[in-house]
C-alpha cells in the first residue's frame, strides 16, 4: 500500500506521543500487510472527529452448534470503509494461567492472518484470547482451523464466561491451591453452559491462588475462588529481627496497617493473634522471608461482584469461608448447581447474581441455596454485618 493511499489520522497520531505503548502505533504496523487495519484507522479517526461511534451490533452471528464465542459487529459507514463492513470478534478459550509455547502463539497468529485482520488482544478483560475483526464468511473456516489446532471458543452472551485463573502453584509460592488444575477441570465440566447460553445474564468464575488476588476475582467474578489458609501464619523470628535490623519500621509498616490490628511489635518480638487475622496477605507481602501462609490450605468462595453496567459496581461477598484444597472441585460443583437453580428461577433478564442478591436479600438467598449464615459474612472486618443474629428469646 503506497503512503499516499493510507488514511490520514491527524487525531489518532496524537495518541502515539509520550512514553507509553500506543494501540495506534500497533495498528499502523499491522496495516502494512492488511487493508482491514487501514480502514479501521480511518473509521476510528472519523469517530474522533464526529465524536460518534460508527460501530453497530450485528445481532447474533456465530459458528454452527454454538450460541456464544463470537461478538457480531458491523460498520454503519460501510461504503466509506468497505474493509471493516464486517468486523466480528472471536473469543478464544485461553490456556489456564495464560501459559503458551511459542509454536502455539505462532499457530494462532497464522490462523488469524489467514481469516481475519491479524489484530489480537492478549488478553482481554474477559481473560480470553481476543481475535479482532473478521467477516461473516470467515467465521467457520477460522473456527475449523482453531479446533484442529486444539483451541476452542470461549463464552459470550448470557452464558458462563471463560473461567480464568492466576498462575498459581506453577510459579507462585503463595498459592494455596492448584488454580490452573481447577480452572481447567471446571472449564471442561461446563462446556455446554459456555457455548450455549442458558442464563439470565453472564456468569464469571475466576480463581486466585492467594488473597493477593492477581486476577482481581473479588471485583470481576460472579463466583470468586480465593486461596487462603486456616491455621496460623508461619513465622521466622530470626528473619523478623533481620528485617528490623535493616531499617523496616515493623510497627508502622506492619502493625498499624493490619486491617484487623492483630499484630503487636515490642521492639524485639512480633506477636500475631491469628484468631483475629483476616488473611489479607499485607504482612506476608512486606516480610516475605519472615512470614508465610499456614500449612492447612484451601480457598474461600465469594459471590456477587460485577462491573457497573445495569447497576453500580459490586465487590464479592463471602459465601463459604474455607474449603480444604482437596474438596474444592466437588464443593464448587455442588454450590454452583444450587446457585444456578435459584438464579434461573428468580433472576430477571440481564440481572447478575450480585444484583439478584441485592434485590432478594442475602438472608433469603442463603436460605434458598441451603447455606447457614456465618460470622465471616461481613463487608469489612468488624464492621457492618449484613446477617443479623438473634437469640431465641428475641425471636419470640
Amino acid at each position: 500500500m503506497a503512503n499516499d493511499e493510507k488514511k490520514k489520522t491527524d487525531l489518532l497520531d496524537q495518541l502515539e506521543d509520550g512514553p507509553w505503548p500506543s494501540f495506534v502505533r500497533e495498528i499502523k504496523r499491522a496495516r502494512e500487510g492488511s487493508p482491514v487495519c487501514d480502514d479501521l484507522l480511518g473509521q476510528l479517526e472519523l469517530s474522533y472527529k464526529e465524536k460518534k461511534g460508527h460501530w453497530k451490533h450485528g445481532g447474533i452471528v456465530g459458528v454452527r452448534g454454538y450460541g456464544g464465542g463470537v461478538i457480531g459487529r458491523y460498520s454503519d459507514v460501510p461504503e466509506e470503509f468497505p474493509n471493516v463492513a464486517h468486523f466480528h470478534t472471536l473469543r478464544i478459550n485461553q490456556p489456564s494461567g495464560w501459559f503458551y509455547t511459542s509454536d502455539a502463539i505462532r499457530t494462532l497468529c497464522d490462523i488469524w492472518e489467514r481469516h481475519g485482520s491479524g489484530l489480537t488482544n492478549m488478553h482481554g478483560a474477559t481473560g480470553d484470547i481476543i481475535f479482532l475483526g473478521t467477516k461473516t464468511d470467515e467465521l467457520e473456516p477460522a473456527f475449523k482451523e482453531l479446533t484442529e489446532a486444539g483451541f476452542d471458543l470461549g463464552g459470550s452472551g448470557s452464558s458462563m464466561r471463560t473461567p480464568s485463573c492466576c498462575v498459581g502453584q506453577a510459579r507462585c509460592e503463595w498459592a494455596c491451591f492448584d488454580t490452573m488444575g481447577l480452572c481447567n477441570d471446571l472449564t471442561q465440566a461446563y462446556q455446554d453452559e459456555m457455548h450455549r447460553p442458558p442464563f439470565p445474564y453472564k456468569f464469571k468464575l475466576k480463581f486466585s491462588g492467594c488473597p493477593n488476588d492477581c486476577v482481581a476475582s473479588i471485583a470481576r467474578a460472579d463466583l470468586s475462588v480465593i486461596g487462603i489458609w486456616k491455621d496460623e501464619i508461619r513465622q521466622d523470628d530470626a528473619a523478623v529481627t533481620e528485617y528490623a535490623s535493616v531499617g523496616l519500621d515493623i510497627q508502622k509498616d506492619l502493625c498499624e496497617r493490619c486491617p484487623s490490628r492483630c499484630m503487636d511489635w515490642d521492639g524485639q518480638k512480633l506477636t500475631i493473634r491469628n484468631g483475629e487475622c483476616v488473611r489479607c496477605m499485607h504482612c506476608i507481602n512486606v516480610m516475605p522471608k519472615a512470614l508465610r501462609p499456614g500449612k492447612e490450605k484451601g480457598a474461600a468462595i465469594l459471590i456477587g461482584s460485577k462491573a457497573p453496567i445495569v447497576q453500580g459496581a459490586l465487590l464479592s461477598s463471602v459465601l463459604v469461608p474455607f474449603v480444604p484444597a482437596a474438596e474444592l472441585e466437588e464443593t464448587l460443583k455442588e454450590l454452583i448447581s444450587r446457585v444456578w437453580e435459584f438464579w434461573d428461577e428468580y433472576g430477571k433478564s440481564r440481572e447478575r447474581i450480585g444484583e439478584l442478591i441485592q434485590r432478594v436479600g442475602m438472608a433469603n438467598f442463603l436460605d434458598a441455596i441451603g447455606l447457614e449464615p456465618v460470622p465471616e459474612m461481613i463487608s469489612a472486618p468488624r464492621d457492618n454485618p449484613y446477617i443479623f443474629f438473634q437469640d431465641a428469646e428475641e425471636e419470640k
